[in-house]
């Protein structure tokens, strides 16, 4: 079946690149980030033939990898990546494992050597295959060009699936998600051999209705009158699940959390206030506490991050019942928690967060209030990407509560590196809205040069980078593990001084316009301005100590 909008006369014509991004666009596929090399040169070519296709080129394959994660979480649709061979897959793996985490969906198209040159060991050649499938819900090796389109389509349509959909067994730990990482690995033959035609384009899944034996087992749990938590992730935290999660607390008097490190938040002014799980272990304990019954909702159970010695990995009470609601990767999440609120909680209105005044914080910048600038300055239904890692954990969450109504992006796998590329990704899916990223500075430097992508897009991003010149987080987690040290060797793996790193320097190299504030009074002034700018902006925000720390 050819494309609707090509005609015949093309078809005929068409080598497998061509086929693959014919049916990559009639399958709705329309933005290609991009890192390719000589494997993937047909694909680069195919470019000048689709106007439609959006090409956007990153200078770090992590950075291709993690836009598309950006811009699959703001449209529900997947981007496309394409990788250089298996070494530009592997730089791209920490944001593609983010992306899996997330339930992005995201089609990986990494180009491989021509069938017949691959037993010659040449310097690139590596297992491709192997290396995906650790990231990749879906895999397949295009074999000829009379199959690349459909192989294409059946990414795509893997892509727009929930990972058992996509044939992968069950993972809980991508309960409630709606999509999935499908990875294509494309032959160089197969890219330039004559002979191909496009393929009839993917279709979403129909998300599966939930039956009423669901809704009456996980409403009787509410109703025991014992302690229970309802947790939240994945399409819960939409704005319609968040209502319908605040409708059941206040009938039930159950307690409410959402994740710590969303897919996507829709939170602020307007929306229901849902406090995060916490980041350490033995708080996350206090906050489940005496939980007899945890109803989890797009999300898995709590686990601590990383094992500490002493210390149990696993965070449910263990006298609690886990009830798994809905229960099923492919179900309509949303719909089940708004019969489920209508079960418990009839003609109750859910409880909105309120604007909050625009109080600004004075004095040095600190942990304790860069974050307080951001949320009263917050522009309306902006998107925040959030790697603000340590200097965040503590504020961030309480400040942009009655912040302006927005969209949040967390850390969903903890590999970072991510803030900066799926700030770009979410700016190309929602061009008219303004974009936030809160990076931290040890992770900014993982994929910096995504802010030469937003300059030569003219994207709409703001980024605050926080620099404290250190690796915070782990000079805590030193303690937190035992390794107690005092000498210089250790210090100077955690430390990023001598030299220390100029960010309006480097942001200014690559187009990005830049300025630093070490008060609040700057950080302030200079964020209002960023925002009301189109184009990209970077604030180096230096932080100095806490006031109300410790010495």
């Amino acid at each position: 079946m050819r494309t609707h909008w090509i005609s015949e006369e093309i078809v005929t014509e068409m080598n497998g690149a061509r086929a693959l991004l014919a049916t990559l666009l009639d399958s709705g596929v329309n933005v290609f980030f991009a890192n390719p090399g000589t494997s993937e040169m047909q694909l680069v070519a195919a470019l000048d033939a689709f106007e439609q296709m959006h090409g956007v080129l990153c200078l770090f394959e992590g950075v291709a990898t993690g836009a598309a994660d950006g811009y699959g979480r703001m449209t529900g649709r997947p981007a496309a990546t394409l990788l250089h061979l298996g070494p530009g897959l592997g730089n791209g793996m920490a944001n593609l494992h983010n992306a899996r985490r997330a339930g992005t969906p995201l089609v990986n198209i990494v180009g491989d050597h021509a069938t017949y040159h691959k037993h010659l060991d040449a310097p690139l050649e590596s297992d491709i295959d192997s290396m995906a499938g650790t990231v990749s819900a879906w895999l397949r090796r295009s074999p000829s060009v009379a199959e690349i389109g459909r192989d294409t389509a059946a990414a795509v349509q893997a892509a727009l699936s929930a990972p058992d959909a996509a044939g992968e067994s069950r993972d809980e730990s991508r309960t409630g998600t709606s999509g999935s990482v499908a990875t294509l690995i494309v032959p160089a033959d197969v890219s330039w051999s004559p002979g191909a035609r496009p393929s009839a384009p993917a279709q979403p899944d129909t998300p599966a209705p939930v039956g009423a034996e669901v809704i009456d087992a996980v409403a009787a749990a509410f109703r025991s009158g014992e302690p229970t938590v309802l947790l939240l992730g994945g399409a819960a935290l939409s704005e319609a699940g968040l209502r319908a999660a605040s409708r059941i607390e206040q009938a039930t008097g159950a307690r409410v959390f959402a994740e710590l490190w969303p897919t996507r938040q829709r939170q602020g002014a307007g929306v229901p206030a849902v406090p995060p799980l916490a980041y350490r272990a033995e708080d996350i304990r206090t906050q489940l506490h005496g939980t007899k019954n945890l109803v989890l909702a797009g999300t898995r159970e709590p686990v601590s991050s990383f094992a500490y010695p002493g210390q149990a990995s696993e965070l449910t009470p263990p006298e609690a019942r886990v009830l798994r609601f809905p229960g099923r990767v492919d179900a309509d999440l949303v719909a089940a928690l708004d019969r489920l609120a209508d079960v418990l909680a009839p003609g109750v209105e859910p409880v909105l967060a309120p604007r909050a005044a625009r109080n600004l914080p004075s004095g040095g910048l600190n942990v304790a209030n860069w974050a307080q600038v951001i949320g009263a300055l917050l522009p309306e239904d902006a998107i925040v990407c959030d790697e603000s890692i340590t200097s965040g954990l503590a504020t961030l969450p309480a400040a942009l509560v009655g912040a302006a109504a927005h969209d949040l992006l967390g850390l969903t796998g903890l590999s970072v590196g991510q803030g900066l590329p799926l700030a770009t990704g979410a700016a190309i899916a929602c061009p008219r809205r303004p974009v936030v990223c809160l990076e931290a500075d040890g992770s900014a430097m993982y994929t910096l040069s995504a802010l030469w992508t937003q300059a030569r897009e003219h994207l709409d991003v703001t980024t605050v980078l926080l620099n404290n010149r250190s690796y915070a987080i782990l000079r805590a987690e030193l303690d937190r593990v035992g390794a107690t040290t005092t000498g210089l060797a250790s210090a100077r793996l955690l430390d990023l001084t001598g030299p220390d790193l100029d960010f309006v320097a480097l942001a200014t190299g690559m187009g990005v316009p830049a300025t630093r504030a070490t008060t609040a009074g700057q950080l302030a002034e200079q964020f209002a301005a960023a925002v009301a700018e189109p184009g990209p902006h970077l604030i180096e925000a230096v932080l100095g100590a806490d006031p109300g720390a410790a010495a």
